[in-house]
Order: structure tokens, then C-alpha cells, then sequence
């Protein structure tokens, strides 16, 4: 069985010489391969890289021109991936190679993805307390019961890295993402270390493009097919209740005289069918649009170079 570990590095000079040397150790099978996506370092860790690959073939790194983000990194290393087994880490060594066996016997379970949960994880609170919020909040959004969304040690089968489609942020939601696909997501406990070397890439800015990126995931899971079941569903109640309030306030004009001009619950009648009707409008668009252009994002990312890798395209 061929193994493919995606590694996406962004100025992590002091720990790949490490990291290689240690999934190397523990990797099961010498049918293997480590891909390095360099996501626009301005350190040695492309020059480390290629020195990497220069003594071993089984080693191939892509070039970003600048750093397009990890979920590209990982969209791209996915597309060069050639193993039955698809391995991800951080490049950072917090992710324990050693690790590997126990996500390759779980997999043998029946499972197509199985997900890291840092059950004792080294990262201060400030981190790891907005984690325990955003695990909370997608494991009730999405119905998927996953300690650890966001790990980056995970291990896929080549069918299911094949049919993703990454951007923006979306890396962290990979796990529900297949579970819409009707893959089988499972998890395991996993050693997490300290950090080694360098510092945290990711500033407080994450949580607010996490947030968007939540409401992106939920929109492409359950109704990227037919959006108007979103928008309409809210133009007709909004549509419904605002008809409900005029016709209301028509009985009491008819009827009993009462004057609407001073009625700021005319406004709100007003207000509701016409935000339905756009909420319609809206999901009609949608539909247009998505049965016009229902075909994977393409990425738009530069690459620089690469080294043993037949085509970087």
C-alpha cells in the first residue's frame, strides 16, 4: 500500500529536517512519499526542502509564489497525492509521526477519514478555549460528533481526497465536508506536542474568517443543489407575514375606520413582502447561477517551481 503524507509549510526552516526524518521512521512501508507545499516562506525552509528532495525522490515539493493559505496548500497537495492513504500534518512537529500505525488500524475499521482529537493539547488558552467553542458550535451545526475539527493530522483514503474541493478557510471543516459526501468520518485520540520552533501562524482574525467560512459550509452542504429551498423558505415566511399584518390593518380600515398613516405596523407589512419577494429573487438567482456554473472552484494560486514531481499544473 502506497502512502502520500501532504505537508503544507509556511517558514518552518528548523523543524522539516525532523519531521522528515521521523514520518520516514514510523511510516509502515517504504512505498511512500512526502509532499512539501511551501505556502510562500520568506525563510530557508524552500532551500531545506530542496535539499530534502535532492537526496531522496520520494520527497517532491511545490512552490507557492507567495502564501495562498492552507487550505490551497492542501487542495494542491491533494491533486499531486498518488497513495492509497492520504496523510496531513502540521510542518510545525506538534503532530507525533509515531502516530501513523494507529491511524492506518483505524482506517481498516471501514472508515475514510480518520481525524487527530489533541486530547491533552499543548497550545495556550487562548487557544485552546476558542477551539473547545468552535468544536461545539460545528459538531451542532452539522450534526457530526468529531472532539477536534480542526487537527491537522488526518488520515484519508485517495477516493475522498480526490473529490474535495478546497478554499478560503475550509480546510477546517474537511471532516464535514465528507461526511455530506456520505464518507465514513471517524476519530482517535492523538499525542500532542509543544511547539519546537518558530511561533503560531494564525492571529485572532482566524475565528472571524472561520465564522464566515461556517456559513459558507453549511450553504455547499445542504443546498448548493437547489438554494431556492434556503432563500425561499425565508421569502415565503417573510413574504406570508407581511401579507398577514396588511390584511390585518386592511380589516380595521374597512371596518372600523382606523387610520393607518400614523400605523408603524404598516411600515413592518411593508418591510416583510418586500424582503421576501428579494429573498425569492434571490434563491431564483441562485438557481440560475448554479445550474448555469455547477463545476469545482478553481484555484487561483501561482506556483513558482517544483521539484520531482511530473506535472505541477
Amino acid at each position: 500500500m502506497r502512502i502520500s503524507f501532504v505537508i503544507p509549510a509556511l517558514n518552518e526552516q528548523d523543524s522539516l529536517q525532523q519531521l522528515t526524518q521521523e514520518i520516514q521512521a514510523h511510516c509502515p512501508t517504504e512505498d511512500h512519499e512526502i509532499i512539501y507545499i511551501d505556502d510562500g516562506s520568506t525563510d530557508a525552509s524552500f532551500e531545506i526542502m530542496s535539499s530534502l528532495a535532492g537526496k531522496d525522490e520520494r520527497i517532491k515539493v511545490v512552490r507557492f509564489r507567495r502564501n495562498f493559505g492552507k487550505a490551497a496548500a492542501l487542495q494542491k497537495g491533494f491533486s499531486i497525492a498518488t497513495g492509497e492513504v492520504v496523510f496531513t500534518m502540521d510542518a510545525d512537529l506538534q503532530d507525533d509521526p509515531s502516530e501513523i500505525p494507529a491511524f492506518l488500524a483505524k482506517l481498516d475499521e471501514g472508515y475514510d477519514l480518520v481525524s487527530g482529537w489533541k486530547q491533552k493539547r499543548k497550545d495556550p488558552w487562548h487557544k485552546r478555549w476558542p477551539s473547545k467553542l468552535y468544536n461545539w458550535v460545528t459538531a451542532r451545526t452539522f450534526g457530526l460528533k468529531l472532539r477536534d475539527y480542526n487537527c491537522g493530522f488526518k488520515a484519508y483514503r485517495k477516493s475522498l481526497v480526490k473529490e474535495l474541493t478546497l478554499y478560503g478557510e475550509m480546510h477546517r471543516y474537511i471532516p464535514v465536508l465528507a461526511h455530506a459526501l456520505g464518507y465514513k468520518v471517524g476519530q482517535i485520540p492523538v499525542h500532542h506536542r509543544a511547539r519546537q520552533f518558530g511561533k503560531s501562524k494564525y492571529g485572532i482574525e482566524r475565528y472571524l474568517r472561520g465564522l464566515f467560512d461556517l456559513l459558507t459550509v453549511k450553504m455547499v452542504t445542504h443546498y448548493n443543489k437547489s438554494p431556492l429551498y434556503l432563500f425561499g423558505r425565508w421569502g415565503l415566511a417573510s413574504t406570508l407575514l407581511g401579507i398577514v399584518i396588511s390584511g390585518y390593518l386592511a380589516v380595521l380600515k374597512l371596518f372600523w375606520g382606523v387610520p393607518l398613516s400614523n400605523r408603524p405596523l404598516l411600515f413592518l407589512g411593508i418591510l416583510l413582502i418586500l424582503g421576501g419577494l428579494q429573498f425569492a429573487s434571490l434563491g431564483l438567482i441562485s438557481e440560475l447561477i448554479v445550474n448555469k456554473f455547477n463545476s469545482p472552484n478553481k484555484q487561483n494560486i501561482s506556483i513558482k517551481e517544483s521539484i520531482n514531481i511530473d506535472d505541477a499544473g
